[in-house]
């Protein structure tokens, strides 16, 4: 063998101690195995922390520059850029809240402004309800429609934009619960103030406006109607408005407030009942459950700051949590979020954190159990030899012929064995104690030979001993 040393077992010539081999310290394999435990541990922890830290992309639809719509997602995503840099928005433009619904349906986009009558995705998930709109009919002074159905065989006149074709659906739908066929009913979408002087000249009986109770189409329409005829206008009252909700539930029923178009006088001058359409931003039903609530919250929480910066943040408003109505219904996240209290984005990654810290705790552990058990069963094996090299050498004096030639061939066995193994598969102590247990055993044989005789069989060559 290769840069091996003879050990002489001339017991009277070489004590024990020249049969010390010298050998490499080796390193212990169960303090690699948990080196490269630990280096695993922490390289699946920063990964983790990678996957799982709270940062998204978003996709979001905006309507035509300029639009309401568009100036609010332009203000939201200025506010969550601040507060939250890790979130990306990336933003869709689309023409109308027909293709904001379609981009959301198709997957295009993660997060859309729809309208709760205008064709609404069948996957989408309200995450917040943006603002509440009004669906009035405005009478002039004096009319003499108190119904819808009075509207039949008259014009109703339509505010010309980019809603005017939603707002002529919702004409024809509120028509059709009358049973008043919707082409038994002329409409004309005009400007507002052209719609008004209509008004004034008797051509138009009522006109359908749709917008908040605040400064938005129904406020203007009222202002111009009462400029243009000199007199107070007047809301019509729809007392089927609850019925007409839940045959349609993109509609519920509103009570306007007396004075909430116009203060003096007041327009409506006492509490009027009618439909009310939503605006809503809506989510994919797949957006997972914390990312919807985090949303949520950033909307909520920042509706102050938004409002700053578009006077349309004033109208948000948490949706209710309860609301099993089959359109837009809200996100189970939202809903949990709403429920649950203020538990933020970040306090639910903390949760997901302490889950997976005791994951990887255990099975630390359980690396550790392992790796110290193989060590534990490695060493016994190292161990095994020696305590058999001891044992033959006390064996070895009282053994006869027989038995000393047995006892010899063990002795060889064993340090083939020994040898045989890969370098640096037993540690310094080890080879230093097998060592000397070889030389004690080969001592204690060779004497035990020498007492029985020259005819007890013949002494083995020097044993070599793997050295570097």
């Amino acid at each position: 063998m290769r840069n091996a040393k003879p050990v002489d077992a001339e017991p009277d010539r070489a004590g024990p101690e020249s049969s010390v081999a010298v050998v490499p310290r080796r390193r212990g394999w169960g303090r690699a195995l948990a080196l490269v435990g630990v280096l695993l541990a922490a390289a699946a922890g920063f990964g983790l922390a990678h996957v799982w830290s709270p940062h998204a992309n978003l996709r979001i639809t905006t309507g035509p520059p300029g639009s309401a719509a568009y100036r609010f997602i332009a203000a939201f995503a200025s506010v969550s850029k601040v507060q939250h840099p890790r979130v990306n928005l990336e933003l869709v433009q689309v023409d109308d809240l027909g293709g904001s619904a379609k981009a959301l349906e198709e997957g295009r986009t993660d997060l859309a402004i729809v309208r709760s009558d205008a064709a609404p995705p069948a996957n989408a998930q309200t995450i917040v309800i943006l603002r509440r709109d009004v669906v009035a009919f405005v009478l002039p002074p004096h009319s003499h429609v108190s119904s819808v159905a009075n509207l039949a065989g008259k014009t109703v006149g339509i505010p010309a934009g980019p809603l005017q074709a939603a707002n002529a659906r919702v004409l024809d739908t509120v028509l059709g619960y009358f049973n008043v066929a919707a082409k038994d009913v002329g409409r004309v979408f005009l400007p507002v103030d052209d719609l008004a002087q209509a008004v004034q000249q008797k051509k138009l009986a009522a006109i359908l406006a749709v917008g908040p109770v605040a400064p938005g189409e129904v406020v203007d329409v009222v202002a111009a109607i009462a400029h243009a005829t000199r007199g107070t206008p007047t809301i019509l009252d729809l007392d089927e408005a609850e019925a007409i909700g839940k045959r349609f539930p993109g509609f519920e029923s509103i009570d306007v407030p007396a004075g909430a178009f116009r203060a003096r006088p007041a327009t409506p001058s006492d509490t009027a009942t009618t439909l009310a359409v939503t605006y809503r931003f809506a989510a994919s039903e797949l957006m997972p459950n914390v990312v919807a609530a985090a949303i949520a919250r950033s909307i909520l929480t920042a509706k102050a700051k938004l409002a700053t910066i578009t006077p349309l943040a004033n109208q948000i408003e948490a949706p209710d949590p309860d609301d099993k109505s089959p359109i837009l219904p809200v996100h189970p996240g939202v809903a949990a979020y709403l429920s649950n209290g203020d538990q933020s984005f970040f306090d639910q990654f903390q949760q997901y954190f302490y889950v997976g810290g005791l994951v990887i705790s255990l099975a630390g552990s359980l690396f550790a159990a392992v790796s110290s058990y193989w060590s534990r069963r490695r060493s016994e094996e190292d161990w095994r030899p020696i305590k058999r090299l001891v044992e033959i050498a006390d064996r070895a004096p009282r053994a006869e012929a027989p038995e000393l030639v047995a006892l010899e061939g063990e002795f060889q066995g064993l340090v083939s064995s020994v040898l045989g193994r890969s370098p640096g598969t037993m540690a310094a102590d080890q080879l230093s104690a097998f060592s000397t247990a070889l030389a004690h055993a080969r001592h204690a044989l060779d004497c035990r030979r020498a007492a029985l005789g020259p005819d007890t069989g013949s002494r083995p060559a020097a044993t070599l001993v793997h050295s570097r």
